[in-house]
């Protein structure tokens, strides 16, 4: 078949699909860029707060006013929202073809071949395999671990995602491996919590060596990690993170919050003095970016609590920053709370903190202002640009470059301007 795959969410669904396409080629697939090349549409979901799955489902009813259109389209829905609402999904919208859960890349191509769904109990999507990604980006996500153990009361994700489930190290290491080897100049590590690899299979926390052995593979490459959980963040991960001669020095630190109270209600186990050590620490170090998401609008959120975590944006002053307004989710601990925050004074508090971040991150850049940073060339919108480890592919920024530069590969370039989501340099070397 001619199949075509849209990818919803995360980084993490990212990661499952460029697997499930080398999955799908191999078994005598080819994957095709548009709809109208293909005989079926593989839509991948998020179901993490109501925007997510807001515009999963719009995406979902797009495809089937095209399906309906065409008349010999097949559609195949998969993925985080299937898991958590089959029966609802395929009560409401039956025009899809095929429904998958959270399985396997290796069983959702099964399930496409044998045209049935594929649903049941929240299996590890983490891969023993040796498929990997071949599109052209210089990048590429490598999934170390899947589900997870924590207990924030705000989040699904435990319930249709399972218990974690970190990938044994062998297999990383030779996944990156190939990675290296086919010209990747980047590898993203994800999970939901990469703080917690290693704590399932080894019986302790086992980034740091999990990094230390990721960068003694051959070749001209960098190392990002994503999504570090603050509450179980320890000096030996700052280290490593940020002295490593492979591994960038980003952090990615999603607090949610600074105030005690709230982090408390949140389930979060670290209390704002120490995640103000956490960030210090790693500012000890040179040339650290900090990335951080908040959550406003959480039951409770007094304008105290919320004043709070303004007093802490000032005073850590991330380099990258996101925020959401709180999702009230049936089936967590948080959707009980009586509480509740007024809906309208959610929505003024994440435009007030939407309105920081220009500020935060074109301050940040600044520091960058006549210096010279290595950055890997990229494409953004047709434009040959630049990305530096400061920026994460898809969700940073870029530096738009003045000079020849090769797609794919490494260059130094001396910025000449900041602004607040990019910067302009000229290429040196």
């Amino acid at each position: 078949m001619k199949i075509g795959i849209k990818v919803l969410g995360c980084p993490k669904n990212t990661a499952d699909c460029e697997i499930l396409a080398a999955i799908l080629r191999k078994r005598g697939h080819e994957i095709v860029k548009s709809a109208e090349e293909a005989d079926l549409v593989i839509i991948d979901t998020c179901t993490f707060i109501e925007d997510a799955k807001r515009e999963s489902v719009d995406t979902i009813l797009d495809f089937v006013y095209y399906k309906n259109s065409r008349g010999d389209l097949k559609l195949a829905v998969k993925g985080c929202m299937v898991q958590r609402y089959y029966r609802d999904l395929k009560k409401e919208i039956p025009e899809v073809d095929l429904w998958i859960g959270v399985v396997p890349p290796e069983r959702v191509a099964e399930a496409i071949e044998n045209f049935q769904d594929a649903v049941g109990t929240p299996e590890p999507v983490y891969l023993d395999s040796d498929h990997f990604s071949l599109d052209e980006k210089p990048y590429s996500y490598v999934k170390i671990a899947d589900g997870c153990d924590r207990n924030c009361t705000f989040c699904t994700i435990p319930s249709f995602k399972g218990r974690y489930r970190s990938r044994p190290k062998e297999v990383i290491l030779e996944e990156v491996r190939k990675l290296v080897e086919v010209g990747k100049k980047e590898i993203v590590l994800v999970s939901q919590d990469n703080t917690a690899y290693g704590t399932d299979i080894y019986g302790f926390q086992s980034l740091p060596q999990l990094l230390r052995e990721l960068s003694k593979i051959p070749g001209d490459f960098w190392i990002r990690v994503m999504y570090l959980h603050p509450d179980y963040i320890n000096d030996e991960m700052i280290s490593t993170i940020a002295e490593g001669e492979k591994v960038i020095p980003y952090f990615e630190i999603p607090i949610q919050h600074a105030s005690d109270r709230i982090l408390k209600r949140m389930g979060r186990v670290r209390k704002r003095r120490e995640l103000e050590k956490i960030f210090s620490k790693i500012r000890s170090y040179d040339d650290t970016t900090i990335r951080t998401t908040v959550m406003v609008g959480f039951p409770g959120e007094s304008e105290e609590d919320f004043q709070q975590l303004l007093d802490f944006i000032e005073l850590v002053h991330p380099d990258r920053m996101g925020v959401f307004s709180y999702s009230d989710e049936e089936g967590t601990v948080a959707h009980t709370f009586k509480d509740k925050v007024d809906p309208d004074v959610v929505e003024e508090r994440e435009e007030v903190v939407l309105s920081l971040i220009p500020d935060l991150v074109s301050s940040s850049n600044e520091r960058w202002l006549g210096r010279v940073v290595k950055a890997v060339v990229e494409e953004e919108e047709g434009i040959r640009v630049g990305r530096s480890w400061m920026d994460a592919p898809e969700i940073d920024g870029f530096i738009e470059l003045r000079g020849e530069a090769k797609l794919g590969e490494f260059v130094k370039v001396e910025i000449s301007r900041v602004y607040d989501y990019y910067m302009e340099g000229r290429i040196v070397g």
